[in-house]
């Protein structure tokens, strides 16, 4: 089974109010330590999986590069870490390979060493077509500066662009947010990623919210309900354009879904490296199904050699994943496969979970196929939490 890889990129210009991932603003001495660090995991990356206790393929067939922002990396950085990969995977010649990049990184030679290096796919961290509301929350870019990225995108060759969105911004109304669908549409970008703004003590703007604050414009932030209400005008906006949504926030024309992403959801094996990076491979041994493990949190632990951190997925905590992940899908859940998967008695135990979660108009079952319905889409957190093994059931977990 081909592998996906992905590689984390904790660099940023700024650090964005809302953000709340491993991410930070570092000074470029850092860089090329990093990059060691992640070139010499690459290269060791058949070892860590036996110690890990994973099976491991050397086809690859999506490579995906987040942050942070991989684009604030020097050309010859970037090839270096495209070089390792190739030196130890089987790179297969169709695979997707996407980089993350935030609006007005995309200089000439950088453009070009994506080019080289066979990236031909871009995630663009947009989040709002709205200068006002992408500058009140550390945005460096204004529309215009969108509009130039893909262009010139598409003029080298990369027409497979993704345009990340985030609902519920401070100063955010219907009309900014209908307007920033509509740019968004004219783009032409065959793939959307609409996020609703989270609030919890890992950002600084969520940190202010809980706390009733005045800073990071946290005053002007929409409630729940309008956020809410933006996230389904965004699925009846971008449907209606044949942009189509396939995961709870991601919507893509007909053969544009990400297929990297997609292993994500779907349990298929997955390599990462560098800071707060994760990997879920299949298990060597008959008594554990797959095995998890993820990467130092912070670039202080990852550059030195943190060790890994592990956790080893039962049958029963596989099907857990497979109820939580899958239900993120629009196709939902097949549960004449689990049970072939899983078999039937393990089955059973959820039949009551799903009973229930339809009877709240938070599910909905068609034939074998249970899938979230709109008002699920928007409690997601409560539908998956609810499918976390029941108290009689014994298994290993991982966060939702």
């Amino acid at each position: 089974m081909s592998l996906g890889i992905y590689i984390s990129i904790p660099f940023c210009r700024t650090k964005c109010s809302y953000c709340n991932f491993a991410s930070d603003v570092f000074s470029r001495a850092v860089f090329d330590r990093y990059v060691d660090r992640v070139c010499l995991d690459i290269s060791n990356a058949q070892q860590t999986a036996q110690e890990m206790g994973g099976r491991i393929e050397r086809e690859v067939d999506s490579i995906y590069l987040g942050g942070g922002t991989p684009t604030v990396l020097e050309p010859d950085q970037l090839r270096r870490m495209f070089e390792a990969l190739r030196a130890q995977f089987s790179v297969a010649s169709e695979a997707e390979i996407t980089v993350e990049c935030a609006p007005g990184t995309l200089l000439p030679a950088v453009v070009d060493t994506l080019l080289r290096c066979g990236v031909n796919r871009v995630s663009l961290g947009v989040q709002s077509f709205i200068d006002q509301e992408a500058a009140a929350v550390g945005r460096l870019h204004k529309h215009a500066t969108v509009l130039d990225d893909i262009s010139r995108l598409r003029a080298a060759g990369i027409t497979n662009i993704n345009i990340d969105l985030i609902a519920g911004l401070p100063h955010q109304a219907a009309e900014s947010w209908r307007e920033s669908l509509s740019k968004t549409i004219a783009t032409g970008a065959p793939h959307v990623s609409v996020y609703m703004l989270e609030v919890d003590e890992d950002s600084r703007l969520g940190r202010e919210l809980i706390a009733g604050g005045a800073r990071y414009h946290a005053p002007f932030v929409p409630d729940e309900d309008a956020t809410a209400d933006f996230y389904l005008a965004a699925y009846e906006t971008l449907e209606d354009a044949g942009i189509v949504k396939y995961e709870i926030s991601n919507f893509a024309r007909n053969g544009f879904e990400s297929r990297h992403n997609l292993k994500y959801w779907t349990r298929r094996p997955y390599l990462g490296f560098g800071v707060d990076a994760h990997s879920m491979l299949l298990s060597s041994s008959p008594t554990v199904e797959a095995v998890r493990f993820a990467t130092a949190d912070s670039l202080e632990r990852y550059v030195p050699g943190a060790p890994l951190q592990k956790t080893e997925i039962s049958c029963t905590a596989a099907l857990e994943e497979s109820f939580f992940l899958g239900l993120r899908l629009n196709s939902g859940v097949n549960l004449k496969k689990l049970e072939a998967a899983f078999g039937t008695q393990l089955l059973v135990n959820f039949r009551g979970i799903i009973a229930d979660q339809c009877e709240c108009g938070l599910l909905e079952q068609q034939g074998e196929i249970i899938r979230l319905t709109s008002r699920g889409c928007l409690l997601s957190n409560e539908v998956f939490e609810a499918f976390l093994a029941p108290p009689h059931i014994q298994g290993n977990r991982i966060s939702v």
